[in-house]
């Protein structure tokens, strides 16, 4: 929330025509706090899917609280139990005001641009919001990906971290994490028309911290620590270059 406060004042200040939120809006430790933000803006907005908004709408319509099967394992290990613990916190905070807004976002948006042209938005690929791919991931396994798709650009997340790469005829820029980017701190966005814009914008970390601490949100220390000390881009390059592919 700290973060996305300031970007949403840069935002105004740019006078933009709508707002795309491309996905993992939530789980967070301000969780209620931010859904009432975005969803009252003064300037249009639209939303997709994250594999953060569908863990925990799983979470929610599992008959067994226990056994919740979206993104239950990652390469065949189960998901470490901090991380289950963040989205059955985050579903008791979503229900019931926010369960029926999460579950009507779609996997993707795509917006006609005068400047760019077919633009076309998406958590991870326009496939899946859950393929993890970087700007070092090969182009040739990629290809497949994004082939066929009659868009000029298309805009992704899900890494946290930016870059701004050509995919075959398709250039794919990757908007960063306002709330958590890896490799640097301070918050990723992106700014569209008339150009491709990547924007970091610094903010009080040691207050965020702060009001992180203040909540009961289950990693609420390790996320306050890593907002001042994040994982290095190397590590997380590592971690996701081929991870999907």
């Amino acid at each position: 929330m700290p973060a996305l406060e300031v970007v949403l004042e840069e935002v105004r200040q740019a006078h933009v025509d709508l707002v795309v939120f491309g996905g993992d809006v939530v789980p967070g430790p301000m969780v209620r706090e931010t859904l009432s933000c975005v969803l009252h803006l003064d300037t249009p907005t639209q939303f997709i899917h994250g594999n953060g908004e569908l863990a925990v709408l799983a979470q929610i319509e599992a008959p067994d609280p226990g056994a919740v099967t979206y993104w239950g394992t990652t390469g065949g290990a189960p998901l470490p139990e901090p991380f289950r613990d963040v989205i059955r916190w985050t579903a008791r905070h979503v229900q019931p005001d926010y369960t029926r807004v999460l579950a009507d976002w779609p996997r993707t948006v795509r917006i006609e641009m005068p400047e760019l042209g077919s633009v076309l938005f998406c958590h991870a690929t326009p496939h899946s919001e859950t393929d993890a791919f970087t700007r070092l991931t090969p182009e040739d396994v990629l290809l497949p990906v994004f082939d066929g798709l009659g868009a000029s650009l298309v805009v992704c997340g899900h890494t946290h971290m930016q870059f701004d790469r050509m995919i075959g005829s398709t250039r794919v820029v990757n908007s960063g994490s306002v709330g958590m980017p890896f490799g640097r701190t301070g918050a990723d966005w992106l700014l569209l028309g008339p150009g491709v814009e990547l924007r970091n914008t610094s903010y009080d970390l040691a207050d965020a911290a702060e009001r992180i601490r203040a909540t009961d949100y289950p990693q609420a220390e390790n996320l306050a620590t890593s907002l001042r000390q994040p994982p290095s881009e190397d590590q997380i390059l590592e971690q996701f270059t081929r991870i999907s592919f």
